[in-house]
C-alpha cells in the first residue's frame, strides 16, 4: 500500500521505504557507536545521517536498553534542547522525529523545535500521549510491546481506533522488537510481520543492532550489521515503510535493491 505522512506541511512519500537515522544523546544508550553528545559529534551525525540518505532524523534523550535507569524528564527535556538546537542550525529542512515516551516531552520538542514526528516508545498505551500528539497534529509512531502477533493486533486495532477518535491522522505502527518479547517471540513477529497490513497503516521497523540478533548470533552489538542487513531485508519483503537504523547507508542500500527486486517480480 502507499502512504504519505503529513510532517508539518510537507508530504513523506512512502510508497518507496525511507530510512530514519538515529541520533542518540544519551550516555547509556545499548550501541555505544551510536552515543553523541558533544556539539561536534551531533553535527557530524546529523551531515552523516543526510549525506547517507536517510529521509528522517530520529534523536533520542533517553535510553530505553533494558536494565537502564531512564533520565529523569527534567535530563531528558535539557538534552534534547541542547541536541536539537544544533539538528535545527546544521539541517532546518530535516525532518526530524524524536524518540520519547513522556507526553510533556514531546510537546516540548514540537512547541520549540517544530519536531516533525513523535516516535512514542512507551511501553504501553498512554491516554496522555495519546492525546497530547493529536493536539500537536503531528505523525505518531504507536509501538506495541504486546509479545505475540495476535495480541499486537488487538491492542493496535483499539489504540488506533482510540486515536483516531482524538483526531490523529497519521499514524505508523512500530511492532516493538525488542520491547516486551522473548528471543523467540521476536522472531515469530518477524515471520508474520505482513498480517499488520490488515490495518492499513505503515509500518515502521526498529531491529538494528538489537539483542535479537546478536545474541541469536553470539556476539555483539558491534558485530550485528550483517544481521541488521538481513532482517531488514525480511521487513522490506513483508511490507514495511521505514527502517530506523544505526547504520544508514547499508539501510539505504538496502531498500534500493529489495525495491529492484520486487519491481521485476511485480512484474513477471
Amino acid at each position: 500500500m502507499e502512504y504519505t505522512l503529513n510532517c508539518n506541511g510537507r508530504l513523506l512519500d512512502l510508497s518507496t521505504p525511507q530510512v530514519m537515522g538515529i541520533l542518540n544523546v544519551t550516555p547509556d544508550s545499548f550501541y555505544a557507536e551510536s552515543r553523541q553528545q558533544t556539539e561536534k559529534d551531533i553535527v557530524l551525525r546529523t551531515q552523516q545521517i543526510l549525506q547517507e540518505g536517510a529521509s528522517i532524523i530520529d534523536v533520542g534523550a533517553c535510553s530505553t536498553r533494558p536494565d537502564s535507569e531512564p533520565a529523569t524528564e527534567a535530563e531528558e527535556m535539557e538534552r534534547l534542547r541542547y541536541a536539537l538546537a544544533i539538528v535545527r542550525r546544521e539541517a532546518p529542512d530535516a525532518i526530524v522525529s524524536v524518540d520519547t515516551f513522556r507526553p510533556a516531552v514531546a510537546r516540548m520538542a514540537v512547541e520549540e523545535f517544530g519536531v516533525d514526528i513523535i516516535n512514542d516508545v512507551s511501553e504501553g498505551a498512554d491516554e496522555k500521549m495519546f492525546r497530547t500528539v493529536a493536539r500537536l497534529g503531528v505523525p505518531y509512531i504507536l509501538m506495541s510491546v504486546q509479545p505475540t502477533m495476535r495480541e499486537m493486533l488487538l491492542h493496535f486495532a483499539r489504540e488506533v481506533d482510540e486515536l483516531r477518535s482524538l483526531g490523529q491522522k497519521d499514524i505508523v505502527l512500530d511492532p516493538g522488537f525488542g520491547f516486551g518479547k522473548t528471543l523467540e517471540q521476536n522472531y515469530e513477529v518477524m515471520n508474520g510481520l505482513e498480517q499488520l497490513d490488515m490495518l492499513h497503516l505503515p509500518i515502521l521497523v526498529g531491529i538494528s543492532r538489537k539483542s535479537m540478533i546478536y545474541k541469536l548470533l553470539h556476539t555483539e552489538p558491534s558485530e550485528a550489521l550483517n544481521g541488521t542487513t538481513v532482517l531488514n531485508t525480511i521487513a522490506l519483503m513483508k511490507g514495511t515503510s521505514i527502517l530506523r537504523v544505526h547504520d544508514v547507508k547499508e539501510a539505504v542500500e538496502t531498500v534500493m535493491l529489495t525495491a529492484k527486486c520486487q519491481s521485476l517480480i511485480a512484474n513477471c
